[in-house]
């Protein structure tokens, strides 16, 4: 799975690997969720994620499928 793949790029060389890596998107969230990142598994899975100091201690808030559909 995509999520081991990821796991192992934050191992070598923190999250500062994935935003070299255009598809998994990673990007700084807002709102609720400020402080936390996201990363793109695939189309339909995100990996957002918390970084704890400088010691690069990432802990995953949770795996999820993103839902694409207006909350109209």
């Amino acid at each position: 799975m995509r999520y081991e793949k990821w796991k192992d790029i934050v191992q070598l060389s923190g999250p500062k690997g994935l935003k070299l890596i255009r598809g998994f998107r990673d990007d700084a969230l807002k709102g609720k969720l400020k402080g936390a990142r996201s990363s793109r598994l695939n189309q339909q899975y995100r990996v957002i994620y918390k970084v704890q100091g400088d010691q690069f201690i990432v802990n995953v808030v949770e795996v999820n499928p993103h839902d694409y559909r207006s909350k109209a």
